[in-house]
């Protein structure tokens, strides 16, 4: 049983490490050397993005005035939380890429 364990574990890692080896081998190439002062345009497009949506939603509640909201505002607040969302996970497989060392950044 032992053995068993032993040999799936084996596998297990020569699986991760060929994951590992592969994504770095197709994913670097497309992105050039992160630096990190050049990574502040990413954050900072995400801060704006949740921005836009927060305040859509204090527009909203100031228009409607204890009233239930339109289609077209709801509508434009989901939008809003779209492309709010969509880059929190474009953010996050960034993240994860650097992580697992498919990127690499440098302090410069």
């Amino acid at each position: 049983m032992q053995g068993n364990s032993t040999t799936h574990n084996r596998l297990l890692l020569a699986i991760d490490n060929q994951i590992k080896k592969l994504n770095r081998e197709i994913i670097s190439p497309q992105i050039p050397q992160l630096v990190l002062n050049e990574l502040k345009p990413i954050m900072s497009l995400v801060a704006k993005a949740r921005a836009a949506y927060l305040k859509e939603l204090f527009v909203i509640t100031e228009q409607v005035n204890g009233e239930v909201t339109s289609p077209q505002q709801i509508e434009k607040l989901r939008d809003l939380r779209t492309v709010f969302e969509e880059l929190v996970q474009a953010t996050q497989a960034l993240e994860t890429a650097i992580e697992r060392g498919y990127l690499e950044v440098s302090q410069k």
